[in-house]
């Protein structure tokens, strides 16, 4: 089974930054895309920033010009660079990485954006 593993979360305060990761605990295959999602308490998960095999992004419309998702060069991994951060942001950040029939998802890491 794989594991997706998240990190890179913490407290900042408004206008700050972070730099989340997420790394694969091995090589998943015939990968089609990764991504970010969030889930704040007491509202549903939403899709913050995909990215696919072929490096074509897509961002919700709350983050984009604030954050970025891009791939490492180790396979499997992903970041999302969070700038500009606002106290709306906070939320509890998850990796997936997916391809054809199979999605996996990480345990997340906490972002709060606060003074």
């Amino acid at each position: 089974q794989v594991q997706l593993v998240e990190s890179g979360g913490g407290l900042v305060q408004p206008g700050g930054s972070l730099r989340l990761s997420c790394a694969a605990s091995r090589n998943i295959f015939s990968i089609n895309a990764m991504g970010w999602y969030r889930q704040a308490p007491g509202k549903q998960r939403e899709l913050v920033a995909t990215i696919t095999r072929g490096g074509s992004t897509n961002y919700a419309d709350s983050v984009k010009g604030r954050f970025t998702i891009s791939r490492g060069n180790a396979v499997n991994t992903v970041y999302l660079q969070l700038n500009s951060l606002k106290p709306e942001d906070t939320a509890l950040y998850y990796c997936k990485q997916w391809g054809p029939g199979y999605d996996f998802w990480g345990q997340g890491t906490q972002v709060t954006g606060s003074s």
